[in-house]
């Protein structure tokens, strides 16, 4: 998604607290997506450890890591991150390592574990939480839906002006790259030129540019019937009323987009803030956070199957996910060079 990560950040520079503060006996405080916010999630944790939880939503790595930076050191015990961004996470030295054997890792579908970015010189610093696509989100009642099938012509004339963007250049871009056979780990400065001409044509046939909830409202409400770099996350929570919103993988492939959770290395409650990450990976977690009031997506764990019915799983689409995955890409991964050429582009795109 994400990434995901275009959530809304609160207006307000306090925490947003959910359950009950006068019964705690202690706080914990997160940085997390919207996902993480619906009490379903956050209050069977914190009755269980008698906690009250402080969760600040936020859009971006970069406002995660500024809101890190100018905060006291121990202001934060928990943060959810963009998997891609893992890195930058501990190349800042802001995640602690996290103990491996406590981790039900061996339970997760394996294209997610995600070793290469959730750990560094053998120390874990973090888990994948749940995953999802970046894709192709429509209205099945108002688009051809064998032309949703083909990147070739999910943006052909035919749709003029009936397309919403997914605002986030880095899934965006990816798709482009697989509309021209590129796949998303080979993009480099070479590629952009044809990603440009394949982002060119589809900002001409878009009518916006949008973040989750505008891209949601635009679907839902018939301004548009496309929406490039949705997926199962975009119309999920809105199929049960409108099940004619869905989402495919086209033949060309998506990009797949990871979240994941750590403890901060500064956080003076490392033991209650470890317990937390644990409650979120764990199958029980895992079926809350996959069904979330704010977005869906796949949980990590596949043993959280067990907890969700059989609606939720058609919803999912749980018994597509082998196919699935074999069929999609990992979000670009740029270099900071090349990370400042895409943004540029991107930039340039969106002003036509």
């Amino acid at each position: 998604m994400t990434s995901k990560t275009a959530f809304c950040l609160l207006g307000s520079t306090a925490l947003a607290t959910l359950g009950s503060a006068a019964a705690a006996q202690d706080e914990l405080n997160a940085l997390v997506w919207c996902d993480h916010t619906d009490p379903a999630l956050i209050e069977p944790f914190e009755e269980a450890h008698d906690v009250t939880v402080n969760l600040r939503e936020y859009e971006g790595t970069g406002a995660a890591l500024a809101t890190l930076e100018q905060s006291r050191p121990g202001d934060w015990d928990v943060l959810v991150i963009d998997g891609i961004d893992v890195f930058r996470a501990i190349d800042a030295g802001i995640l602690a390592p996290l103990p491996a054997d406590e981790l039900p890792t061996d339970d997760f579908f394996p294209e997610v574990v995600m070793e290469d970015n959730n750990s560094r010189d053998g120390e874990i610093y973090a888990v994948t939480e749940k995953f999802g696509y970046n894709t192709i989100s429509y209205n099945s009642e108002a688009v051809d839906e064998a032309d949703m099938q083909s990147l070739s012509t999910v943006w052909s004339e035919k749709y003029d002006g009936r397309i919403s963007i997914y605002d986030y250049y880095l899934p965006v871009m990816g798709i482009a790259a697989l509309a021209e056979g590129i796949d998303t780990a080979a993009i480099d400065a070479d590629a952009l030129g044809p990603i440009g001409d394949t982002l060119s044509a589809m900002r001409g046939r878009a009518a916006s540019v949008a973040g989750v909830v505008a891209a949601q409202t635009a679907l839902a409400t018939g301004e548009v019937d496309i929406v490039v770099g949705g997926g199962e996350w975009l119309t999920a929570v809105l199929a049960e009323e409108q099940p004619a919103l869905t989402w495919t993988i086209p033949e060309e492939g998506a990009v797949r987009w990871t979240q994941s959770i750590g403890v901060l290395a500064d956080s003076e409650k490392p033991d209650l803030a470890l317990e937390f990450v644990k409650y979120i990976v764990s199958p029980e977690g895992q079926a809350r956070l996959a069904t979330s009031s704010c977005f869906w997506g796949m949980p990590a764990n596949a043993g959280a199957g067990e907890f969700l019915d059989d609606d939720q799983k058609a919803r999912l689409r749980w018994d597509d996910q082998e196919d699935y995955l074999a069929a999609t890409q990992l979000y670009p991964a740029p270099d900071t060079d090349l990370d400042i050429e895409m943004q540029d582009l991107w930039l340039n795109t969106l002003q036509q």
